[in-house]
């Protein structure tokens, strides 16, 4: 009798097809578990930066860079051009006020002094004779006034007395007359010669004074031509360093050409660059802090250079107070400068996270600390040490500062 054979419900090609299906099916789910929002890395603590969140006083400041000049520098230029014949000092002397430091030679320069020399002394002798000339012509004048006055005088008599005598008939009418009209054109001779000396002294007086205004401008003109001369030898305008000098022997300068400089050693004053994106932040009256020989030093603002060259703008500091001793023009130092005043904020260590996060999240340690996980946050101004915290931490709280850059997208963190 045969026995029936019962047929199996799944054949070894099925079970191997259910089997691979659910290999593919593990190994979707594993690469989404490993790759989703929520997976993990462990880091070593020996390897990060953890700080702790706290409420700190804040200044808001930026970094800048800054070199130690003098207080006051005076370009050297040359007023004249010419040759330069002869150097009195080299660079670097220490100058006084007045002192010579190189003299050029300009022969039309000098040439036209002479010219300007020599039309000087002719209009001076012109001048002198035509005072001599209006003197003798004065004298003159005055001579045939006394001539005048003294026919006048005697025309006077005359008539006086031949008045007399006709009022007596002692003479006849023809000699009175006579005498009468004598007299009466002396006096009209006498007018005439006070108009002529009126006129004379007046005329005298604007030749003189139309004269010596033409003498003053020619001898302006020679002054100026000597100046002019006289600035071919270049001389220090101030006490100070010479720097900078620019002149050989022989070499040829033009007019307005830079030949040197001179450096007040009074004092000294900081130039800095700053970012163009704070020029509107910066004004006159701004304190920066810098160390120097482990003292800490302060500079206030005292110009600000609006043009912008390379996405930069300068600003003249000075120091508050005395220099550093031992501080060198050239010198470099490293400034923070202040952007705001002082106050209370809930502040962040500085470090390589924010290139990673911009600032957006950052990875906050728990309680216990053997993990670290993602919070979002939101930051505020900063200086050169933190970040000003607006949302998303609080005081205590330990976070990650350090660099993010090989932590992918985790969001949770394992402390070993």
């Amino acid at each position: 009798m045969d026995v029936p054979i019962e047929k199996k419900k799944f054949s070894n090609q099925k079970i191997l097809i259910l089997g691979g299906g659910l290999a593919i099916i593990a190994l979707i789910i594993f690469v989404i578990i490993s790759t989703g929002g929520g997976s993990k890395l462990n880091v070593e603590k020996e390897r990060i930066s953890i700080n702790t969140v706290k409420n700190a006083v804040f200044q808001e400041n930026i970094p800048v860079n800054g070199i130690v000049l003098p207080i006051t520098t005076i370009y050297l230029d040359a007023l004249e051009g010419g040759r330069v014949e002869e150097k009195f000092v080299e660079d670097g002397a220490i100058m006084k006020k007045g002192e010579p430091i190189l003299r050029l030679s300009n022969t039309d320069l000098e040439l036209s002094l002479i010219n300007q020399e020599t039309s000087v002394y002719n209009l001076l002798t012109q001048m002198q004779i035509s005072q001599n000339a209006a003197r003798q012509n004065t004298i003159n004048r005055r001579n045939n006034y006394t001539d005048v006055e003294n026919s006048l005088i005697e025309a006077e008599r005359v008539y006086n007395l031949n008045k007399r005598l006709y009022e007596k008939d002692a003479i006849g009418r023809q000699d009175f007359e006579s005498s009468e009209n004598n007299y009466n054109y002396q006096k009209e001779r006498m007018a005439l010669a006070e108009k002529v000396l009126v006129q004379d002294s007046i005329a005298s007086e604007q030749e003189y004074n139309q004269a010596q205004s033409s003498y003053r401008r020619t001898q302006s003109a020679l002054e100026l031509m000597r100046k002019k001369v006289g600035d071919l030898v270049v001389r220090a305008p101030i006490d100070g360093q010479l720097t900078a000098l620019d002149a050989e022997i022989g070499q040829s300068k033009n007019k307005g050409e830079r030949l040197g400089q001179i450096d007040v050693l009074s004092g000294y004053k900081v130039r800095v660059d700053i970012d163009e994106h704070y020029i509107s932040r910066i004004y006159n009256g701004q304190t920066g802090t810098f160390t120097f020989n482990n003292k800490l030093y302060t500079l206030v603002i005292k110009k600000v250079f609006t043009q912008v060259t390379n996405g930069r703008f300068q600003v003249d500091m000075q120091f508050q107070g005395e220099a550093p001793e031992g501080i060198r023009r050239g010198q470099n130092l490293q400034i923070r400068v202040a952007l705001s005043a002082e106050k209370e904020a809930l502040l962040v260590s500085k470090g390589g996270f924010f290139q990673k996060t911009g600032g957006n999240w950052i990875f906050k340690v728990s309680e216990d600390g053997n993990t670290a996980y993602k919070v979002n946050i939101r930051l505020g101004s900063q200086n050169t040490e933190f970040y000003e915290v607006l949302d998303g931490l609080n005081p205590g709280d330990k976070v990650i500062t350090s660099s993010y850059d090989s932590y992918g997208d985790v969001d949770e963190l394992i402390l070993k």
